[in-house]
């Protein structure tokens, strides 16, 4: 549930008069999405004359709770984390609100009650959404009919699940669509390049892929060739409209993908955190919206990357 909380009360103990920047821990930097958002940070910072610093914390939960912890040591006027574990964020929470600093985290949404907390607030998406708009995509393009496995993202993401679960609801409308196989590959594409590779010499009967981004679809791709498989016979989906993603729709080879918009989510982010530290009225809970990435409206999104 929205609601609005007044930063005033932790501006007025957190900051001086002049300082003026913003600590960020980041999952981890080897992420194409994610490092289109820390460019929108980045940018969105510049422009606000706030000065900024990103921390990468290598998918480790506690090299991310010690990046946290040295951010409140160095007194900035605003931290943002984009979680490593979303199931693990009390303590790096508590760290910030004990040091009256306000906490923005970013894309991955804290499970746990952290937004009950004065000065912390979210910006992101509806994750389970980007799932569902790629899996009704995905159920037109195959008539209804196919056998459907799903690469799913980092366990200890939150996104991961909730994208699945939307996959899943819109699968379970179709009485003609299985989903025959779901396992990891981590967001990544070189994981993904295995794990296709797994299933179809495996024997597994695939007719399209669920991919929980866009990473792990180009990377069932770079399967699929390897192995002479058409882009035609199984049908590949994907989640964030990276270029690299678009790129692939305009090769002829990913069949559908979900913009998620870096822009609105660390820019966002970066503004949600200077409001906060300026003592203005900031929203608990601002979502970006998703978009759905098909050949016919590719174009649109190649003018704006």
């Amino acid at each position: 549930m929205k609601r609005l909380l007044l930063g005033a009360a932790l501006a007025a103990t957190c900051t001086t008069a002049m300082a003026q920047s913003i600590g960020v821990s980041i999952a981890r930097f080897d992420d194409n999405f994610l490092t289109s958002m820390r460019q929108a940070m980045e940018a969105e910072a510049e422009a606000q004359g706030y000065d900024i610093q990103f921390l990468d914390a290598q998918e480790d939960i506690g090299r991310q709770l010690s990046q946290v912890q040295s951010l409140a040591a160095q007194g900035v006027d605003a931290i943002i984390i984009n979680p490593v574990d979303t199931a693990a964020t009390s303590r790096m929470t508590g760290e910030a609100v004990l040091q009256n600093i306000p906490l923005v985290y970013v894309n991955r949404e804290p499970e746990g009650d952290d937004l009950d907390n004065d000065g912390v607030v979210f910006v992101g998406s509806e994750q389970k959404r980007a799932g569902t708009l790629q899996m009704e995509a995905l159920a037109e393009m195959l008539g209804g009919e196919g056998n459907v496995a799903i690469m799913l993202g980092n366990l200890a993401s939150g996104a991961t699940h909730k994208r699945t679960n939307g996959v899943k609801e819109v699968a379970a409308e179709y009485p003609g669509i299985e989903i025959i196989a779901e396992q990891p590959a981590d967001y990544q594409r070189t994981e993904a390049i295995d794990l296709m590779t797994n299933w179809i010499v495996g024997g597994q009967q695939i007719d399209a892929i669920a991919a929980n981004n866009d990473e792990m679809a180009i990377g069932a791709l770079n399967a699929m060739r390897q192995l002479g498989i058409s882009p035609e016979e199984i049908l590949v989906g994907g989640i964030d409209a990276t270029r690299d993603g678009l790129e692939s729709m305009q090769s002829g080879e990913l069949a559908v993908t979900v913009f998620q918009d870096p822009v609105g989510q660390g820019g966002g982010a970066v503004k949600a955190a200077i409001d906060l530290a300026e003592g203005n009225e900031v929203e608990k809970t601002t979502m970006v919206p998703f978009q759905l990435v098909t050949p016919e409206t590719l174009e649109e999104f190649l003018a704006n990357q």
